[in-house]
């Protein structure tokens, strides 16, 4: 006796015609077109589905991608366009060095008189003192660059 379907894919009309039209149409993403197929191949309302195997062999993808599109079904609560697209990251990989108070500081610091000896501030010597000033994350000299540009400092 098979075990019992965890994730059951069931389409409304609506969704089986957009997602013909996904499939049909050449100016989609190849992973939107597969999680398309997909999902036409595991809809219940259409009549008895192939097990699982057998579906990720005629889309052209593996069990577990078949298994993952029915579950993000599940837990989208149908919702296609939430499993057939790309899902937004919610943080970025890398949590940005410099902040408004970093970038303010910064340009604080390249307007004040550059040290004994010197003419006017280098981006290495504003890097050498980045270093130097408690509460600054350490900047590269092309990040210095960067934020110095952006907030329409120009060093001379």
């Amino acid at each position: 006796m098979p075990r019992p379907k965890e994730h059951v894919v069931t389409l409304t009309v609506a969704d089986r015609v957009k997602l013909t039209r996904v499939i049909s149409r050449g100016s989609n993403p190849a992973r939107t077109i597969m999680r398309a197929r997909i999902l036409l191949e595991l809809d219940e309302s259409a009549g008895p589905v192939s097990d699982r195997r057998v579906v990720a062999e005629r889309v052209g993808a593996s069990e577990g991608t078949v298994y993952l599109v029915a579950k993000r079904f599940t837990e989208s609560h149908g919702n296609v366009d939430d499993v057939i697209g790309r899902r937004k990251r919610a943080t970025p990989p890398v949590p940005a060095k410099v902040t408004g108070d970093v970038e303010a500081r910064v340009i604080a610091l390249a307007c004040t008189k550059p040290p004994a000896g010197f003419d006017r501030w280098s981006l290495r010597l504003l890097e050498k003192h980045v270093l130097l000033t408690d509460g600054l994350p350490p900047l590269d000299h092309s990040t210095i660059g960067r934020t110095l540009k952006k907030g329409g400092f120009v060093l001379i």
